[in-house]
């Protein structure tokens, strides 16, 4: 069994750890697409049809893949352009996108989210790291964290190892004291792995390993984590 005294601080990723991501983003999708339908209609019947909508996110990132680790840059040039074609006011997109960002940060934590980030910030710094435009302060979980690194802020997505580093660094220690905790296999554990964190994984859904490389841990809810590391919740 691993030791894990060695450890001085959590990494967390956001999406699908603590909540169900995609219930909030067809939510935000929505909230956005009913606004646009009274401000913008030919752009709302656009974005209204999945297959259109997702071509032009393809085009919006094959013009500017080097947003490609940036979900709201991509997000509001798609608005920009869809606009564009719909021959309706472009200056719109910021305010569209702006009702998806606020929808897209109400979101319905798993039941043993919160009180699992109360026991672990008791023990450790717990700093977010996430690929997703999550706000920990307007999800109302800021107390639980010491800060947030994002693929936005960083410049780079997991599971390239740079921003597992820029995390480490963040907490002011090596990437070995740290461990990382996620709900992805390749994107959490894999990218972990890479830079030299230890890892758990958060299969909730009970999903089947198939990589060669371990997590140092498996658990299926974020109490579980915290009995493993001897944690009171």
């Amino acid at each position: 069994m691993t030791d894990f005294s060695h450890l001085r601080a959590i990494t967390l990723d956001l999406d699908d750890t603590l909540w169900p991501v995609w219930p909030t983003i067809h939510r935000a999708e929505k909230a956005m697409g009913d606004w646009l339908l009274v401000n913008a209609p030919v752009t709302a019947a656009l974005f209204s049809d999945p297959v259109a909508r997702q071509k032009l996110r393809d085009e919006v990132l094959a013009a500017h893949p080097h947003w490609s680790h940036d979900l709201s840059a991509l997000r509001l040039e798609a608005l920009r352009q869809a606009l564009h074609r719909a021959q309706e006011d472009v200056a719109l997109a910021q305010d569209a996108f702006g009702i998806f960002y606020a929808e897209r940060q109400r979101v319905d934590l798993f039941a043993d989210a919160e009180p699992a980030l109360a026991a672990l910030s008791a023990r450790y710094p717990v700093l977010a790291l996430s690929n997703g435009n999550a706000d920990i302060h307007r999800v109302g979980l800021s107390t639980y964290f010491v800060g947030s690194v994002s693929a936005q802020s960083c410049g780079v997505a997991k599971p390239h190892v740079d921003i597992f580093h820029a995390a480490a660094r963040s907490l002011n220690l090596p990437a070995h004291e740290v461990l990382h905790v996620g709900d992805d296999a390749e994107l959490d554990v894999l990218g972990a792995l890479d830079a030299g964190m230890h890892t758990a994984w958060v299969n909730r859904k009970e999903h089947t390993w198939s990589h060669p490389r371990t997590p140092h841990l498996t658990v299926t809810t974020m109490l579980e984590l915290c009995s493993v590391l001897g944690i009171a919740v």
